[in-house]
């Protein structure tokens, strides 16, 4: 994971993580990226100062930092998983019927394409990618 710092056209400076580089390219190039601020799509990332560590007590710091970070990312697939319906592939099918008001309104996660998603945004449908963490993994 690497962390972004990140400001929307309106200025406003926000953090986003991001699996690698590309990551935050490719979801930049489909204006998947939102401002956490004001839902602004663009958005670049901002300057930001270097990572670099003098010691073996910011490192430590880091190792929490991170295993924190971790464990709320699992905790909040729990918490997905025990309130919201698992709708699988047919997701942005579901969330569309929704939005519509052909279903009733739900909590629902599920999987959607890059494309699918950029879709739903251009259609106004509130939708939000979550990293899903097995709370297996190291």
């Amino acid at each position: 994971m690497i962390s972004f710092n990140l400001k929307c056209e309106n200025e406003h400076e926000f953090e986003g993580w991001f699996k690698d580089s590309a990551s935050f390219e490719k979801q930049q190039e489909l204006g998947l990226l939102e401002c956490s601020i004001c839902g602004s799509n663009n958005v670049k990332k901002a300057l930001s100062a270097p990572n670099i560590s003098t010691s073996r007590s910011q490192q430590k710091s880091q190792i929490e930092f991170f295993t924190k970070a971790r464990n709320a990312m699992v905790q909040m697939r729990k918490d997905i998983e025990s309130n919201c319906e698992n709708v699988g592939n047919k997701f942005a099918e579901e969330a569309r019927k929704i939005h519509y008001g052909e279903k009733e309104e739900r909590g629902i996660y599920g999987n959607a394409s890059a494309d699918e998603v950029k879709e739903l945004v251009e259609e106004g449908v509130e939708v939000a990618a979550v990293p899903w963490i097995d709370d297996q993994t190291n």
